[in-house]
């Protein structure tokens, strides 16, 4: 056998190789994140349930999910450890102060349309707390009754100008 026939297998091996080798080192920082779990900390499970350690045996945790409630995980269960800060945030609804990072993302597009220029006449006539009037100012309003009285009316009149037609009676040319 040559080298070039040898080759393909000599590089799936590798490849295969190195695959298992980056699995074996996410288990083995899971499983060191899982030893150095210690009473306080907040954790996410597997199954996306948040809550704080209690008590951490051998192979098990104690969480306490909601004031009185405790719970037994085993310690493959835990999916993460989470700092302080991200547990907060996420449980209690507790942001830190935003003002102390110095950068500010408003809620709303109100920032992007704002300018340190006074408004211009139309603009303010536009920000005015009265409604928008959309509809066609040539056409006179009229209850719903008499505009379909009008339209029956309307079509009366046509047809007693013109004489009806039938398919016998047409007048060709």
């Amino acid at each position: 056998m040559s080298l070039v026939t040898l080759l393909p297998f000599i590089v799936l091996i590798g490849a295969m190789f190195l695959m298992t080798r980056s699995a074996k080192k996410k288990q083995q920082q899971a499983a060191s994140m899982r030893n150095e779990l210690q009473p306080g900390s907040g954790v996410r499970t597997i199954g996306g349930m948040y809550a704080t350690v209690k008590e951490v045996n051998e192979e098990t945790v104690l969480l306490d999910a909601a004031p009185g409630v405790d719970l037994l995980f085993a310690k493959n269960s835990i999916g993460a450890v989470l700092t302080d800060d991200e547990y907060n945030r996420i449980v209690h609804g507790i942001e830190h102060d935003l003002k102390a990072d110095g950068s500010y993302v408003p809620d709303d597009a109100s920032s992007l349309t704002e300018t340190d220029e006074p408004a211009a006449d139309a603009s303010s006539d536009a920000s005015d707390d009265k409604p928008l009037d959309l509809g066609k100012k040539d056409a006179p309003v009229a209850p719903a009754d008499e505009v379909t009285e009008a339209k029956a009316d309307q079509a009366a009149d046509v047809d007693a100008s013109e004489p009806k037609k039938t398919d016998g009676e047409a007048d060709a040319k």
